[in-house]
């Protein structure tokens, strides 16, 4: 798993690449998005668009980053969710609950609206 990020606005992009399967990497994404609450971001997307499987615990990762964000009163959004990943979100019902869009771009915008 690889984790970038970067800053368009007031909006930090984590962009994500692999497997999102437990282990170090799911804990580095929290992590990361407790690091920018710290910095005062509080509008984050992450770009799914590159992870090709994620399992339980990678869906605990971005509940936990979600809940982190909503805490200090921001919020978080999913990019590019690729169809496989999507499916684990509707069994699982979680994609009523994740604000997701077909672009990076969408995902920022939505912060404005």
């Amino acid at each position: 798993m690889q984790i970038k990020d970067q800053m368009q606005g007031d909006v930090a992009i984590i962009e994500l690449k692999g497997k999102l399967m437990g282990g170090s990497e799911t804990m580095e994404i929290h992590e990361k998005v407790k690091e920018l609450i710290s910095k005062d971001v509080k509008k984050v997307v992450i770009d799914l668009g590159k992870v090709s499987w994620m399992n339980s615990t990678g869906l605990g990762a971005l509940m936990g980053s979600m809940t982190s964000l909503r805490h200090v009163d921001g919020d978080l959004k999913l990019a590019r969710v690729t169809e496989k990943v999507k499916s684990l979100f509707m069994v699982t019902k979680l994609i009523t609950i994740f604000d997701t869009f077909e672009s990076i771009d969408e995902a920022v915008e939505a912060f404005s609206k």
